[in-house]
């Protein structure tokens, strides 16, 4: 088990980031707001998580231990594999998912692609035991992106990533911009998201 890595940022993809530990690259995907904040060339390191499958063994990687936690308890629940968990991590911080599970908050869960109302229902049920209260703010997974038009690059990646098409995706983050002026990265994407969830 892979539960750590520490080293030196090589590359920032779509949905995913290279960091090199001894000379060795190692993909770790992680949520969009995470990857705002890494920058190529510097020093990084993030607590992980190994998927192994079948035909593959995919890292993941949080910036905290409750992050990393509430991702492996997710996949508990039924229909929800590390893809899906890492959505909703995308798309809510820690203390709002634990909230929107403790009071069966449908709405804010469906939020989520891939998530739909029987989806959530079973997220509360099977999860609102196990997640405890929400926790002050300050706890979450993501990093403010440096200005709003690396931030509209990030947000538009994310959802292309999500399954949306660019053009649904730069429609959706041109929308919230515009209504709001912005905010931090993982802001912008969950208001992008529920822009996109309204349409659907």
């Amino acid at each position: 088990m892979i539960s750590s890595v520490r080293g030196t940022v090589r590359s920032v993809g779509l949905d995913h980031a290279v960091v090199e530990v001894s000379g060795i690259g190692f993909a770790v995907r992680t949520t969009p707001a995470t990857l705002a904040g890494l920058r190529r060339g510097e020093q990084v390191e993030l607590v992980t998580s190994l998927v192994v499958r079948e035909d593959s063994w995919t890292l993941y990687g949080f910036a905290t231990d409750e992050v990393r936690e509430l991702f492996e308890l997710l996949q508990t629940v039924s229909g929800v594999g590390p893809r899906l968990a890492l959505a909703m991590l995308a798309v809510l911080e820690p203390d709002q998912l634990r909230t929107a599970v403790s009071e069966g908050n449908l709405t804010t869960l469906t939020q989520v692609p891939g998530i739909g109302r029987k989806g959530a229902e079973r997220l509360v049920v099977e999860l609102r035991d196990k997640l405890g209260p929400a926790v002050p703010a300050g706890g979450g997974d993501g990093v403010a992106g440096p200005d709003t038009g690396q931030q509209r690059t990030h947000v538009v990646e994310a959802l292309v990533g999500l399954g949306f098409t660019a053009k649904q995706a730069e429609q959706a983050v041109e929308k919230v911009l515009a209504t709001d002026g912005g905010g931090d990265t993982s802001g912008i994407l969950r208001r992008s998201l529920a822009v996109l969830g309204r349409k659907r």
